[in-house]
């Protein structure tokens, strides 16, 4: 099936989760997650009125950014960041949703200073507290939120989550509802209720983030289609 009606499948879908929430389906940005596609899906995708592309490794990001892949819609960091590569995504990407450490938070101001800008970024919440995936514990998080409100070259704007991979149907509904509640809990007592992103959920299971409250949905393989992944890759499906 071609993006564009897969894009369009995945509105509905949206919607439908939206209305059932009783939520405005206008609240939830899309992003299609366009790891190992090639800057032509990229452009489709744009065409064909995704909200953003999202990226998970910097080398295939900074090839298709030299491609012209993005133009026209934000591109968003959202995979696992180094502290060695923040150099080449501070001030490319209009949004890193992967900031899951402290030193990594410090090398993002670090560069966002030396540039002049201020980047914006998510914290990266490992709900399931998941030795392979990186990110704050639920019980770290708000501390790192109280220390990302001192530095002066980031604006925190949410968090961010990517859950256990789950075969039931359902299945991360309660860790997406876990990570609904931080998110509040942190907007409403450190941030004046400034917060407009939390970013849960992908090709398997963004309706029922939707319902737990995500404004944004990270949606590959229901858009750009099945990607071959290496064996001994276990993060799940984007």
């Amino acid at each position: 099936m071609p993006i564009r009606e897969n894009i369009e499948a995945v509105r509905v879908k949206i919607a439908e989760a939206a209305k059932a929430a009783g939520r405005d389906p206008a609240e939830i940005t899309l992003v299609g997650a366009s790891k190992m596609n090639d800057a032509a899906a990229c452009r489709e995708a744009i065409a064909a009125g995704v909200d953003a592309l999202g990226e998970n490794r910097v080398q295939e990001m900074t090839e298709k950014l030299a491609e012209n892949a993005y133009d026209g819609a934000p591109l968003y960091f959202i995979g696992h960041l180094q502290r060695n590569k923040v150099k080449q995504v501070v001030g490319k990407a209009a949004l890193i949703q992967s900031v899951g450490s402290d030193p990594l938070l410090d090398e993002i101001e670090k560069q966002a200073e030396k540039l002049g800008i201020v980047q914006d970024i998510l914290l990266e919440v490992n709900v399931g507290g998941e030795d392979a995936k990186s990110g704050y514990t639920p019980e770290e998080v708000f501390a790192a939120a109280a220390r990302a409100k001192t530095l002066t070259h980031v604006r925190l704007r949410g968090l961010m989550t990517v859950p256990p991979i789950e075969t039931a149907p359902g299945g991360n509904l309660t860790n997406f509802q876990k990570v609904s509640r931080l998110y509040v809990d942190i907007n409403q007592k450190l941030y004046d209720n400034k917060f407009d992103i939390l970013s849960m959920g992908m090709s398997g299971d963004y309706p029922d983030a939707i319902r737990a409250g995500a404004t944004m949905v990270r949606v590959g393989t229901a858009i750009f289609g099945h990607r071959a992944y290496p064996a001994a890759n276990q993060e799940g499906t984007v």
